[in-house]
């Protein structure tokens, strides 16, 4: 009898020990839109997270589609309290995501428990992921365009250093005269898409910001007057490229991809998100060309370049208030993603975490390292319900700027017309 006393206390007091474990790790439900290069090393970050915290953190990962779907299945799921523990988010749509209810604010004190505040993150960064001065997301990166370049088709035409960079291109008329010298040995000496909504906007609100142009006044106007001849000089230089058959006209992104991949265009307009796809063709042999990449020269009067970033948002879930130890799970796994960034530095992003961009690590990353100024330059999203990823600012650029690119409208008309539909939906 006495045994069996015994064993049944060992056994209540083993059970009781595996509750406690169990009640001891914390699964932190995530929600991404990742795909292609950037899922692949999201999920292995996630992996190494949760190697790294067996037994006390578990990261329970979920990828959405991108875009719209994304933050509309937010928007929804937050409203009801079924809304993740965190998620990615485009820090230019957090004035949508503040406006709606959907995010919660974030609190210094529990991202200073991590080791993380403003002065972890370049100024305009951290900014960026606040509305009226109240924190709503963190970043992880900061992702921008930048100019790639063919560098055999840029020796030929004598425009490479002594240091495999391309020189003499800044200034808007050095930049034509350079595309010039470039035409004849290639089909194009430019391609970026020339159809749609993603490159236009990120190249004119580079060009635009160059000029210290305002998009949204302090008062809710829409292209004041005063940066309006500032918006027109930036879609005419965007046309000219177009017009004088240096960039192909009506193309759409993976067209503009596929010029330069495959040898046609000596240089590219895109995102640092394609950093990937070059030095995977070129690893498999398949890229026929060394190439590089750079900041976007600076056209007008100083260097500025349009950037969101991916950032890391908690829902605000209906109300719903998390266990301190949830909590303290969901900031440890944003200060963790950043603290280890630089592996996500290979999908050609900037990390936004200032001590890993101030690596050693990272400063011997190309060409991320040569292109990382961008985050002392980067001019963010105009701060608005309207503006920001897959917002009625892309749509109206796509019904715009798009066209005047084309010369389907001229770039003055373009401009009336993008700054009357905005104000007209804003009022």
């Amino acid at each position: 009898m006495n045994k069996i006393f015994k064993l049944a206390m060992l056994s209540t007091t083993a059970t009781a020990l595996l509750l406690s474990a169990v009640q001891a790790q914390e699964t932190v439900v995530w929600w991404d839109f990742l795909g292609g290069g950037d899922g692949v090393r999201m999920k292995s970050l996630i992996e190494r997270f949760n190697t790294e915290h067996e037994g006390e953190i578990t990261i329970e990962g979920t990828t959405l589609e991108w875009g719209t779907p994304f933050y509309s299945k937010v928007q929804t799921s937050s409203a009801i309290g079924e809304g993740p523990d965190v998620m990615t988010y485009h820090l230019s749509r957090v004035p949508l995501g503040v406006d709606s209810g959907a995010l919660a604010e974030i609190s210094t004190d529990d991202l200073a428990a991590v080791g993380l505040g403003a002065d972890t993150f370049a100024s305009a960064n951290w900014e960026a992921g606040q509305s009226d001065g109240k924190q709503y997301a963190v970043p992880f990166d900061i992702h921008s365009i930048v100019l790639y370049y063919n560098k055999d088709k840029l020796a030929e035409a004598g425009l490479l250093g002594e240091d495999g960079k391309p020189t003499g291109l800044d200034g808007a008329d050095n930049f034509m005269a350079a595309l010039e010298q470039l035409q004849p040995n290639s089909e194009y000496a430019l391609s970026l898409q020339t159809s749609g909504d993603g490159t236009p906007w990120r190249v004119f609100y580079s060009l635009f910001g160059q000029q210290d142009g305002v998009f949204l006044g302090e008062d809710g106007t829409f292209l004041p007057d005063d940066s309006i001849p500032k918006a027109v000089s930036a879609v005419e230089t965007m046309a000219s490229w177009v017009e004088g058959g240096f960039a192909p006209a009506l193309t759409e992104y993976e067209g503009s991809v596929a010029l330069f991949t495959s040898g046609a265009a000596a240089l590219h307009m895109n995102g640092v998100w394609e950093v990937p796809t070059m030095t995977d063709l070129a690893a498999k042999g398949e890229l026929g060309f060394e190439w590089g990449a750079i900041a976007i020269p600076t056209f007008f009067d100083h260097p500025a370049t349009w950037a969101d970033s991916h950032g890391f948002a908690i829902p605000s879930n209906g109300g719903k208030e998390m266990t301190p130890e949830k909590k303290a799970a969901v900031f440890e796994v944003i200060a963790w993603m950043n603290k280890n960034s630089l592996a996500w530095a290979d999908a050609g992003h900037i990390p936004a975490y200032s001590p890993t961009r101030d690596s050693e690590e990272f400063k011997t990353m190309e060409p991320n390292a040569t292109y990382s100024v961008l985050a002392d330059t980067a001019v963010f999203d105009p701060k608005s319900t309207l503006a920001g990823v897959a917002s009625p600012v892309y749509d109206a650029v796509a019904n715009y700027i798009a066209p005047a690119m084309n010369g389907e409208m001229s770039p003055q008309d373009a401009i009336d017309e993008m700054k009357a539909d905005l104000q007209d939906q804003a009022d």
